[in-house]
């Protein structure tokens, strides 16, 4: 029985939770009094925590590749037969090593942290590292009670059962998990900051500049995980789709609404000097809303293929989601009269109101989505029944929100600040208008009669419309040069508006591909052809295989078109060594124009049945998720400097009035 891996692994969880301890009573003594504490002390802490989640990931990951069955969590978690890669990934695939994980992101981002902290006098920074410290310790002490992964067995087994099935078949395990685990940590700093500048009573736009670059990278993360998410459901969970409401799938979108909320609010007040109150409430309630997806995840009171087993780490997660919200906007409360902003705008028709309306939209889909999650929930605690709400609930209110924010997002770029007379709309809107009911004539004699998928276009054009017009008004002579000076000088607008895209190319693809999507279930005998959307498919064969780790029994169907065979698909079933439960595995053709994608229903050797799908320019939808992604990378990638990341038709100093708009002036800039 090797035990070095797991006492070096409970000695790291001890080490991380003095630390976080330690940096959590030097952090806030030095915000009460700077000169009580060294900057030394408050390094010294942090190293602690961060060393101990380093060390406990790598001896987590020493016991894994060492077949080390006497810890708990590798007899749970491992197989021998497990290959490299999923023995590797399986070290945050359960309860306990996704918390080591999740861990180890939570120091690294209060290491960063600590880099901003140049001396102790920074009272606004020593108190955001005490916040840390105390969020940092919560962890380790779960850690190091009831989700310790380090438990020594006194009768290990020779062999285990291996990661779940569904996390050893598809290579979306080595990035999914640990991206969303980005996302949801990374949200904690601006919470830090934001708690800091209430202790010390502070309002004003510092914690936002602190915090924007942490915002940023937890937003980029957070989408990424979204979309990588749901492309892993597609390719490997054999249902056909990519979102099914799951509860949580939900608990990871909520976050992101209200975060994206959150991120078009602050740059209201880091510009105009307004929505301070409200930007508080919104990374209470993002931080917030990441526990709640932890307890969610973890805690068992869901049954979700994203979830972990039932543990004793509910009632600890749902004590500390209390606490965050109870304190935080307890003393949210007892500060508020000092964080009420000054400036109000002017009118509602201006950026500021459309961005305004924006949050609104977020915010109330956040909390339609959070209820129809959580009700189900609530109910059966009331009542003891089970209850459900359906896919159809979330699709009857998602698609009115959807469009309102298509259409809040589409206008927000016309408009300038403080206040838009109509005879500046007018100038600014009538091209885009005009272009997008031509787009929307065009689709309409295209033969498309769904009113959904026409309305998406025409917003689609008016919203690249936008920007092109923006671009273009922006960027100095000779334009073969200006252009790129500005998306190199501007990079946080333009990354703002890439992601804009990128949320548009998804919504025309769910349009699209849910309007025009063909589906059917056929079962065929061996050698028997049917017909499926223009091809003829045949069931030519089965075959077996036999890998170190599982058994494959997969189904041979043709797809012939024009009497040319063009995919020869292979859905199976796998069965893992040491598992007894059977997985599916679709086949999927991905192509530029459409998707094609089989599913076993039932299998036998001489008889199958089929779930064949066929989606039009469904590929496009990880294209413009990854666009949305991307956008937040290129915002990260500049540097503010003054106004620099502002367009230059509205740059004016925060208490100065943009230039007067007139239809003249907006034609020159254009």
């Amino acid at each position: 029985m090797n035990l070095v891996a797991p006492a070096a692994g409970w000695a790291a969880l001890v080490l991380g939770l003095a630390g976080s301890l330690g940096l959590a009573l030097f952090g806030f003594r030095a915000q009460r009094n700077p000169g009580s504490v060294s900057r030394a002390r408050l390094r010294f802490a942090v190293l602690c925590a961060l060393g101990g989640a380093v060390a406990a990931m790598a001896a987590l990951q020493v016991a894994l590749l060492t077949d080390n069955f006497s810890v708990s969590y590798v007899a749970e978690t491992h197989a021998r037969a497990t290959p490299l890669l999923f023995t590797i990934t399986s070290a945050w695939s359960a309860l306990g090593g996704s918390l080591v994980l999740w861990s180890l992101v939570l120091t690294g981002f209060t290491a960063t942290v600590l880099r901003q902290v140049r001396d102790t006098d920074d009272r606004l920074g020593t108190g955001a590292l005490g916040v840390l410290g105390l969020v940092n310790a919560f962890f380790f002490g779960l850690l190091a009670s009831s989700a310790n992964p380090f438990r020594i067995l006194s009768d290990p087994p020779a062999d285990g059962p291996g990661p779940n099935p569904i996390l050893a078949d598809n290579i979306m395990v080595a990035f999914h998990p640990p991206m969303l685990y980005m996302g949801f940590v990374g949200f904690t700093v601006p919470f830090a900051f934001a708690m800091s500048a209430l202790l010390l009573r502070r309002g004003g736009v510092d914690w936002l500049r602190r915090t924007r670059r942490a915002n940023l990278v937890a937003w980029t993360f957070l989408t990424g995980g979204l979309v990588l998410g749901a492309w892993w459901s597609y390719e490997v969970l054999g249902w056909g789709g990519f979102w099914a409401w799951d509860p949580v799938e939900n608990a990871a979108l909520i976050p992101w609404l209200v975060a994206t909320a959150f991120i078009h609010s602050s740059a209201v007040q880091l510009k105009r000097g307004m929505l301070q109150a409200w930007n508080f409430v919104l990374v209470i309630a993002t931080f917030a809303l990441t526990i709640l997806g932890t307890f969610l995840t973890r805690s068992g009171v869901v049954s979700s293929v994203h979830a972990f087993s039932q543990s004793g780490v509910g009632p600890a997660l749902l004590v500390f989601l209390l606490v965050v919200l109870a304190g935080g906007f307890t003393l949210f409360a007892l500060r508020g009269e000092r964080m009420a902003s000054v400036n109000r705008p002017e009118s509602l028709v201006s950026r500021e109101g459309v961005l305004l309306l924006n949050n609104l939209l977020l915010t109330l889909f956040a909390f339609v989505v959070l209820t129809g999650t959580l009700y189900p929930i609530f109910a059966e605690a009331m009542t003891g029944r089970q209850l459900s709400v359906g896919r159809p609930f979330f699709d009857r209110m998602a698609v009115p929100l959807s469009f309102a924010l298509l259409l809040a997002m589409g206008v927000g770029p016309f408009t300038p600040y403080r206040h838009a007379s109509p005879a500046v709309l007018w100038q600014r809107l009538r091209v885009a208008l005009l272009l997008a009911g031509a787009a929307a004539a065009a689709v309409v004699l295209a033969g498309v009669d769904s009113p959904g998928v026409v309305a998406v276009v025409a917003i689609a054009v008016g919203i690249l419309t936008g920007s092109v017009r923006q671009l273009l008004a922006t960027a100095p002579k000779p334009r073969r040069r200006g252009i790129p000076r500005v998306l190199l000088g501007q990079r946080a607008y333009w990354g703002g508006q890439l992601a804009h895209l990128g949320l548009v190319l998804v919504a025309v693809v769910i349009a699209v591909s849910s309007a025009f999507a063909t589906r059917a279930t056929v079962t065929l005998d061996r050698g028997d052809s049917a017909r499926f959307a223009g091809y003829q498919i045949t069931f030519d064969r089965t075959e077996r295989h036999r890998q170190p780790d599982r058994e494959s029994r997969d189904a041979h169907i043709v797809f012939r078109e024009g009497g040319r065979v063009v995919w020869t698909a292979t859905p199976r079933l796998n069965r893992f060594t040491n598992q007894t439960q059977q997985v599916g595995q679709p086949a999927v053709k991905e192509g530029v124009t459409r998707d094609l994608y089989v599913a076993l229903a039932q299998y036998d050797t001489s008889k199958v049945s089929l779930n064949l799908y066929r989606y039009p320019f469904m590929s496009w939808l990880w294209v413009g998720g990854l666009l949305m992604a991307a956008g937040g990378l290129w915002a990260l990638s500049g540097r503010r400097r003054g106004g620099a990341d502002r367009p230059a038709d509205d740059q004016a100093p925060a208490g100065e009035s943009p230039r007067r708009q007139t239809p003249e002036a907006v034609t020159a800039d254009a």
